[in-house]
């Protein structure tokens, strides 16, 4: 067994009320009338749509298709027709639409043929291809997607912690998943070991669900290995947040900033477990949840129902009282109002839970902060909540991001304890948001720079490439002129002047070697007559060589 237990620094403990819905079996929800399935599971990234309306799709079947690394594959909950792609409503504060898949099933809830997958003979790269293509995401909540969180990390994993704390008030689907399915959980846990190499596998549960640690110890035993333990943690709210549960059980501190594989450990919701055995060992892939119904109900309880089931087709199983007066998607302390009924589950849809004025009254008016120091006490971030506050209502984003605002994992426990009952969760949100747009902001006028940048640089060089091209053509047109100009000059002749060129020179080239072969004879001892004589003769000769002369220049 583990030797020691960690603390955390803050906390709460509110009135748990798990009793309501823990005591009965998970029943499973009947086959809705419509599916509403939005593409965006999470706020992460949205799948790409791969149906079009009329479309006939099998239960399992891919109907969008993971876009990018932080995205997976989303899935026809059942057998039916796609009727429309359209906005609807889903559960976001802001109440705004997001697009979404809408499927008429037929009631035949025929599936695609179902393989189990052979991970033991694959890689684990193939594996957590194969699980993201079955839309394998945490299910505690935050819908982080399985495959990436199954990645070897920096330094690998050393130690695999499955989160079974469920620790905000009213919520049971994981108590009651780990009652009943504690085998299916501790066989998908040995398959994330096996993908990721850890050494040793915990198991966190909050000591308030004893028959949900008795169950899961049953099920460690029966696999007869050490390397896995069940550990019962104390009851106090958020020890069910992913870093105050490693706190808990390891004594490792996870800074802002850093993840668990950057100290050699990971953290599973134990729904995520027994989604990674179902898509293993039975080819399916995630298309339907357990969560609890509770709050303002005559008959709370825990179904499992699919994922696109509209929340008013889900409301009359746990019959809701008339004093109904709004529902909560999630729990009290974190849980997000619901805008519509329309609102479709999704993957990290953990409960839905009604309240009433008896029930949950409405908060006071919000009154001066007091700096009483309440909220800091209660923090487990660490942080200065009414430091926060303060920049935050002021605008100083700045500022409240050097109080470590992103830190702060908007767990409640401030606004729980805050004697002016201000709601500070909501101002450290609101300022995020702010901080986060204007981030986009920023990268969208950066990139629009840049574009602009490389336009002008773009149209430069064409105008330099331009220039280029224009200067050559100039050259080679006046070296054409240039060799055009000079055959004009040059005086045309025809074939028989050419010949006739040449007929000449030959003869005087005749004439000039025979001059230079001959040799006179008789030419010493010559009278004085006989020298007047040659004389002459070579005048007569020198006269028909000058008359000879122009004729020649005529002829060139």
């Amino acid at each position: 067994m583990i030797a020691k237990l960690f603390s955390f620094k803050g906390g709460v403990k509110p009135d748990s009320h798990k009793d309501e819905s823990a005591t009965a079996p998970i029943r499973v929800a009947p086959l809705p009338s419509r599916l509403i399935i939005p593409l965006r599971q999470s706020a992460r990234a949205m799948a790409r749509c791969l149906v079009q309306p009329g479309r006939a799709v099998l239960k399992g079947e891919v109907i969008a298709a993971a876009e990018g690394p932080m995205c997976t594959a989303v899935h026809a909950p059942t057998s039916g027709t796609v009727r429309a792609i359209e906005p609807q409503p889903v559960p976001h504060p802001s109440g705004l639409p997001a697009p979404s898949i809408v499927i008429d099933p037929d009631g035949l809830d025929r599936w695609i043929e179902k393989q189990p997958f052979d991970y033991l003979a694959t890689s684990a790269l193939q594996t957590r291809d194969y699980l993201r293509d079955c839309g394998v995401v945490g299910l505690g909540g935050a819908g982080f997607p399985s495959h990436v969180k199954l990645g070897p990390g920096e330094k690998g994993i050393e130690t695999l912690i499955l989160n079974g704390a469920e620790c905000e008030p009213w919520i049971t689907c994981d108590d009651r998943l780990m009652r009943e399915r504690a085998d299916m959980i501790l066989a998908g846990a040995a398959m994330m070991r096996h993908i990721t190499g850890a050494r040793r596998i915990l198991v966190g549960i909050e000591d308030n669900k004893p028959q949900a640690v008795a169950a899961m110890r049953d099920a460690a035993q029966g696999l007869g290995d050490s390397a896995v333990e069940v550990i019962a943690v104390p009851t106090r709210y958020p020890a069910g947040g992913e870093k105050q549960l490693i706190r808990v059980l390891t004594g490792i501190e996870i800074p802002y900033g850093k993840l668990g594989t950057h100290f050699g450990v990971q953290c599973f919701n134990v729904g995520s477990a027994h989604a990674i055995y179902r898509a293993i060992a039975h080819g399916e892939p995630l298309i339907s949840r357990v969560l609890t119904l509770s709050g303002n109900m005559a008959h709370p309880g825990n179904f499992e129902a699919l994922i696109g089931t509209p929340i008013s087709d889900l409301l009359p199983l746990a019959e809701p009282r008339t004093d109904t007066d709004r529902y909560l998607m999630g729990g009290p302390m974190m849980g997000v109002g619901l805008q519509s009924l329309d609102t479709p589950v999704t993957k990290g849809t953990n409960c839905i839970l009604a309240g009433s004025p008896a029930l949950f009254p409405p908060p006071p008016p919000e009154m001066p902060c007091i700096r009483c120091g309440e909220c800091a006490k209660a923090c487990p971030a660490e942080l200065q909540p009414f430091e926060l506050y303060w920049f935050s209502r002021a605008k100083i984003f700045g500022k409240a991001q050097e109080y470590s605002l992103f830190d702060c994992i908007e767990c409640g426990c401030c606004s729980y304890v805050c004697p002016s009952r201000i709601p500070l969760v909501d101002y450290f949100r609101f300022a995020k948001g702010e901080i986060w747009a204007r981030e986009k902001e920023k990268a969208a006028a950066d990139l629009a720079r840049e574009r602009y940048e490389f336009r002008l640089a773009r149209e430069e060089r064409e105008k330099a490439e331009k220039a280029a091209k224009l200067a050559a053509k100039t050259a080679a047109g006046r070296e054409k002129a240039a060799a055009a100009i000079a055959v004009a000059e040059k005086p045309a002749t025809s074939p028989e002047e050419d010949a006739k060129k040449a007929l000449i020179a030959a003869a005087l080239e005749r004439a000039k070697a025979q001059k230079e072969q001959a040799h006179p004879e008789n030419v010493t001892d010559l009278t004085p007559e006989q020298q007047a004589e040659i004389a002459a003769i070579e005048g007569r000769r020198a006269e028909i060589r000058e008359m000879a002369k122009p004729h020649l220049r005529q002829d060139d």
